[in-house]
This record gives structure tokens, C-alpha cells and sequence, in this order.
């Protein structure tokens, strides 16, 4: 679905590239989070997904990226924009309207959907973020959490095939951001749409993402399934990624040679290996 090649950008204020030599290759279906401490050059990576880059922000651009056979560059924005759906870290700077309704309806009129699909597609998409509840209330009395999935929801109401979310919990309380996770990963799986998820928790991200991505000095150190990414931890520390506390434990426990399953993922795993170890 995604295929980027020897991408390397360099903004126009700019004076080094922010990512270079990327070469990464996304599955349809897949669900991919992308980590990496500030400045990584993360962010810049979504923007030459969804077409932002170079449409939005001028520079020089190397190689080639290209989304369900859409080049980014030779593609307009807005057919970029009907494949992929973009949701920002700053919810508030995303949403135009001021019911959660016209927010939804906003999209789906402006990409000229036919109105017969229209009604269907506001119900369906409040339903799989479970929102249905709030349609008719005003934007401004959501809480943190609620104009998340709105903002989700109104993406998803466009039926694209690529969603790209930086940041989507970044606000969240821990509750809250586990269940947009698991929104999220029932809507990839029931409909097939390739998931990019940009996000500081690792944690999260190792618990759902088919694939982790780590990017560091705008080059990807690591691109793998979860446990072989954090079977890592001790670099990905000084990478500036923290792993779970459970995950370095088991890990440091394997370094020294008492332990020597699977790597853990989280509390539950790792209180089944030790489990293991002292029997």
C-alpha cells in the first residue's frame, strides 16, 4: 500500500535533510506505529505519506513515495487526500465546525459524496468509534477524548484506505488512549484499511502494531514485528525510546542468561516468564 524509496527531504529553511535514504514498505491491512525521540524526523515521514510533503511544505525532495500506486509528488493533494486520511496532533487546529454532525458532514460534502451514501456513512463511522451518542452536541462540550474520535470518525466517514494519525493520545489519559487504540485496530481489521500511527508510546504501539518503526537522526534504525524491535531495548534507550519496564527487565535477564523465552510485551508477560524462571 505504501512504498517509499531512498526518500531523503530537505526543508526549505533548512540547511541538512530531516530524513534520509528511507526506505520502507507498508502492507494493505497493516497496522504500523511509528516511534522516535523529538525530532526525529517521525512527523516529516507522515507528511510525504499523505501528500503534505511537498504539496504543503516546499524543499528539496530525493526519491519517490508512493501510496496505493499514487505517486505523492506527480498526484494532486486532493487525490492524495481520497486515499489517505490524515488525523493531527492538534485536534483543535483540524476541526471547522461547531456540531459534531456538520464536523462529519463536512468532509463527505466537500469530497462530493453522493448524498444517498451520505447518512449511512455518518452513522457507521460515529458507531465504530462509539460516539453515535454525541451527534447533535456541540463541539466545544467535548471532552479531550471525545473530539479525538470525532476527528477519527470524521476521517474514517470518507472511507479512505490509508489512515494516518500523528499522535492520536498525545492528551489522552492512559483509559482513554487504550481504547482508541482498540477502536482503531478493530476498524483496520473489519475493514482493511492500512493504519500509520505516529506515537510516543511505545508501549501502546508494541501491543497493537503489526510492525514498529523506529526513526532516529531521520534514519529508520529499526522497521520490524514488535518483539524483534524490543528485543532491542538496551539501543533503543540510548535512542531516546523507552521501552516497558517489563520488556528491559526480561530483556536484561536474557543479556545475563536467566532467562530465555520470548520477549515481553508487558506486566502480564513478564509475570508468566519469571513464573517460568523460578519454577
Amino acid at each position: 500500500m505504501i512504498e517509499i524509496k531512498n526518500f531523503t527531504f530537505t526543508y526549505r529553511e533548512s540547511a541538512e535533510p530531516v530524513v534520509r535514504d528511507i526506505n520502507l514498505s507498508i502492507p494493505t491491512g497493516a497496522f504500523v506505529g511509528i516511534t522516535g525521540s523529538a525530532g526525529s524526523g517521525k512527523s516529516t515521514l507522515t507528511y510525504a505519506m499523505n501528500g503534505i510533503i511537498p504539496h504543503c511544505y516546499p524543499g528539496d525532495f530525493f526519491g519517490s513515495v508512493t501510496v496505493d500506486g499514487l505517486d505523492t509528488c506527480e498526484a494532486s493533494l486532493t487525490d492524495v487526500s481520497q486515499v489517505v486520511g490524515s488525523v493531527c496532533q492538534d485536534i483543535d487546529s483540524q476541526i471547522v465546525s461547531s456540531i459534531v454532525e456538520d464536523e462529519m458532514l463536512y468532509g463527505l460534502e466537500n469530497f462530493g459524496v453522493p448524498h444517498d451514501q451520505i447518512e449511512e456513512r455518518v452513522e457507521r463511522a460515529l458507531d465504530d468509534m462509539g460516539i453515535a451518542d454525541l451527534r447533535d452536541r456541540v463541539i466545544a462540550s467535548l471532552s479531550g477524548g471525545q473530539k479525538q474520535k470525532l476527528a477519527i470518525a470524521s476521517i474514517l466517514a470518507l472511507e479512505p484506505k490509508v489512515l494516518v494519525l500523528d499522535e492520536p493520545t498525545a492528551e489522552l489519559d492512559p483509559a482513554s488512549s487504550m481504547q482508541v487504540f482498540q477502536l482503531l485496530t478493530r476498524y483496520a481489521r473489519e475493514h482493511g484499511t492500512t493504519v500509520v500511527v505516529v506515537e510516543q508510546k511505545i508501549a501502546l504501539l508494541s501491543e497493537f502494531a503489526d510492525m514498529l518503526v523506529i526513526v532516529d537522526g531521520g534514519r529508520i534504525r529499526f522497521a520490524d514485528e514488535p518483539a524483534a524491535v524490543l528485543a532491542h531495548s538496551e539501543e533503543l534507550l540510548e535512542l531516546g525510546v523507552n521501552c516497558p519496564r517489563a520488556t528491559t527487565l526480561m530483556n536484561r535477564l536474557a543479556i545475563a542468561g536467566v532467562y530465555g523465552g520470548r520477549v515481553c510485551r508487558n506486566v502480564e508477560d513478564a509475570c508468566d516468564a519469571l513464573l517460568e524462571v523460578v519454577a
